[in-house]
């Protein structure tokens, strides 16, 4: 099966689509390979533009929705980066491709459970970005404030509020995507800190994630 041509005709797709805009997102997309952050029986369908479950009730999101969050992020290389919610690491990957343009680029992930942070590493090992991924395992909704402050924080899993730890570790001037709302509809908030520390919020893309549990998301993994 050939992954590369796969690859790069669904970047194409999503770039006529206009999902796809900016050049970094574009080669970050056509250069991290999405087959290796499947599981091995569904490699098939890594570019099927849908989500997959990767195991633990935990999916892998469809391309588009990691490239609406990626554009909407607007990561730029030397940005340091968390992203709360690693999975597989597909969204990591392709976050510390773009970052990683500039040598101070770093992006700090946070996974809850222990098994998709061991196969996220071992993702992340193949396509050849470890070096550049902190992951840890824990509660993502608290953030990694030992890390921070951050240029950029996304979130890939539904909060019923944005979590203030979370805004608190942003950088003035930084910016967060998260997907906010109820366990089974949410919207994309973007989420920006002006220089003097001001929150802006503007709500856009709706969606669907797995639910973010922590002491600042859900309590219980209940659907």
């Amino acid at each position: 099966m050939n992954f590369e041509e796969l690859r790069r005709t669904l970047v194409r797709t999503l770039e006529l689509e206009g999902i796809v805009r900016s050049p970094l997102v574009k080669e970050a997309l056509l250069n991290v390979p999405r087959e290796e952050f499947v599981p091995p029986h569904l490699r098939e369908y890594a570019y099927q533009d849908s989500p997959l479950p990767i195991g633990y009730g935990q999916t892998i999101s469809a391309p588009h929705m990691v490239a609406i969050m990626t554009e909407e992020l607007r990561v730029q290389p030397g940005n340091r980066v968390l992203e709360v919610g690693t999975g597989s690491g597909y969204q990591a990957a392709v976050l510390a491709y773009i970052a990683s343009r500039s040598p101070r680029g770093h992006v700090v992930t946070i996974e809850r459970i222990p098994q998709l942070a061991v196969f996220a590493k071992q993702n992340l090992e193949h396509a050849g970005l470890y070096h550049y991924v902190t992951l840890l395992v824990g509660d993502g909704s608290v953030g990694a404030p030992s890390y921070g402050p951050f240029d950029r924080i996304i979130v890939t899993a539904a909060a019923p509020k944005i979590p203030r730890a979370l805004v608190e570790q942003l950088k003035p001037g930084g910016r967060m995507v998260i997907p906010v709302g109820s366990r089974w509809s949410q919207v994309l908030a973007v989420v920006t800190k002006s220089e003097d520390g001001s929150i802006r919020t503007e709500y856009g893309t709706p969606c669907v994630f797995v639910p973010l549990i922590g002491r600042e998301g859900w309590k219980h993994n209940i659907i």
